[in-house]
């Protein structure tokens, strides 16, 4: 979306004024989408120094312990979302350039923050089932 946007403004000499938004809007989503991904393939940032630090049954613990401050993060965070969503619908807020409904971007918090509690609670079975 970018390159079309540089594109036709720099060899067109004329631009798309919905392309930035598109862009932005892809790139949140994206971002959430990605964050489910990554805790699907254990990809997030993690301090593993209490866990690699005591034995098998510390590491469990500590282990647990992470996942439940993740995904309790993640639920309080879908329902802020929901609340932003919420008022998304009640206000009818159209994006400026394209006029899509508000509601379309911003419903990338409740999938992201849902994708990422579950994709979290299998990574924590299948790292319990491997310890």
């Amino acid at each position: 979306m970018v390159f079309l946007q540089v594109f036709f403004r720099f060899v067109v000499k004329g631009s798309l004024p919905w392309s930035e938004e598109l862009a932005r809007y892809l790139m949140v989503w994206a971002t959430f989408i990605g964050a489910g991904l990554a805790a699907a393939d254990n990809a997030h940032i993690g301090v593993e120094f209490f866990v690699k630090l005591f034995g098998p049954k510390a590491s469990k613990f500590f282990l647990t312990i992470a996942y439940l401050i993740v995904l309790f993060t993640s639920l309080a965070l879908l329902n802020y979302s929901f609340i932003i969503i919420q008022y998304q619908f009640a206000t009818g807020q159209l994006s400026p350039a394209m006029a899509i409904p508000m509601t379309i971007p911003y419903l990338a918090l409740p999938v992201g923050f849902i994708y990422m509690a579950i994709c979290f609670t299998i990574a924590y079975w299948r790292n319990m089932k491997s310890l």
